[in-house]
């Protein structure tokens, strides 16, 4: 590399200056890479209309007096086999996830793999089988894609891309712009699961009884949310960093307070042990399988209705509100009755998990 970095002409040398080189957390979905991307990405890649800058899941797109929704991501999960899932659902499910958050009918995807040289096919047929099969469930296409080897030693097994598309229906509008104090805050099901079932077979840990992923295609219940008429302001699912870090990514953007009950946040008996054993807050755990909504105050009870009727949102709970106070700052009040400023993690607690 012939250019010199020159850390202090950065748009925000701190704290990227601190780390000249990457560590794990710039991958983690907390403050390092949000640092990472608004200024050092970001600047970089320039930004054509806005869009890029918006740092969605999914970009919202016009086309032809439409619009469409695409997303893009990659998958490094380590182990590839977890219980209840692998890297190959966890690949289609996350991309349909991110798309459909918009309000979008996710329609195809495309697939891009870098396999490591001694990668046991068999092992691939499995993962590739899994990701049809997952793809046929949501309801999407692959349609194209690509695959790379690089030499043994130099990748870990295989790493999956996959870039998804769809459409967004007249009238439906998601998104940032729309949040407002008095909304109610509504997460689809039990939290930290797919995060703790990572760490179990990573550790070799036993925790009495097995936790399973919940990675599943959350399109399904978003497309019976929207067509129930409730007034849906905003998804999104909260995947690395957990519903820690959504809650304040929307916070900040909206920039609205939001305030929960964490008493009210649905943890598994098992899943709260592990992660007390672990030292970890199920608040930042990732979860693969559960969204974030954002209702208007008057649809709460409707929301939570359709979701319950749903199988992916039978767990549905009320966690919180948005407020007018503390405006980008996330707070919970905690079962002895104090408050908690439930802030962005710097990095994931449990990297490599998506």
């Amino acid at each position: 590399m012939s250019e010199h970095l020159d850390l202090e002409g950065w748009s925000c040398p701190m704290p990227l200056r601190d780390h000249p080189q990457v560590v794990m957390g710039h991958g983690g979905g907390g403050a390092l890479s949000a640092d990472l991307v608004e200024h050092l990405l970001l600047p970089a890649y320039g930004d054509d209309g806005g869009v890029l800058a918006q740092l969605g899941d999914a970009a919202v797109l016009g086309i032809n007096g439409g619009r469409i929704a695409m997303s893009t991501d990659s998958f490094v999960v380590r182990p590839r086999f977890f219980p209840g899932g692998n890297v190959g659902d966890l690949a289609v499910n996350g991309t349909v996830n991110d798309v459909a958050m918009t309000g979008a009918r996710p329609l195809h995807l495309a697939v891009g793999m870098v396999l490591e040289e001694g990668l046991q096919l068999a092992e691939l047929d499995v993962i590739s089988r899994t990701m049809g099969r997952a793809a046929r469930r949501a309801g999407v296409g692959i349609v194209t894609g690509d695959t790379k080897v690089v030499d043994s030693g130099h990748g870990d097994g295989v790493y999956i891309t996959t870039t998804g598309i769809g459409v967004i229906d007249p009238g439906v509008d998601l998104g940032p712009h729309r949040v407002r104090p008095g909304d109610a805050v509504i997460v689809s099901g039990p939290v930290a699961l797919h995060g703790i079932a990572v760490m179990s077979v990573r550790e070799g840990l036993e925790f009495g009884s097995q936790i399973e992923t919940d990675c599943a295609p959350l399109n399904g219940l978003v497309a019976a949310l929207l067509a129930s008429g409730t007034d849906v302001h905003m998804l999104r699912d909260p995947t690395r960093g957990g519903v820690a870090a959504t809650l304040n990514e929307i916070a900040k953007s909206s920039r609205t307070g939001v305030s929960i009950e964490e008493r009210a946040v649905p943890v598994p008996d098992a899943v709260r042990a592990a992660c007390g054993f672990l030292g970890l807050d199920p608040l930042y755990v990732a979860n693969e399988g559960k969204l974030v909504a954002f209702v208007a105050p008057e649809h709460a009870e409707l929301a939570l209705a359709t979701m319950h009727a749903h199988e992916f949102g039978v767990g549905a709970v009320r966690i919180g509100t948005v407020v007018e106070e503390h405006p980008g700052v996330v707070v919970a009040r905690t079962g002895i009755g104090g408050t908690r400023v439930v802030d962005l993690p710097l990095a994931e607690q449990l990297p490599r998990i998506c």
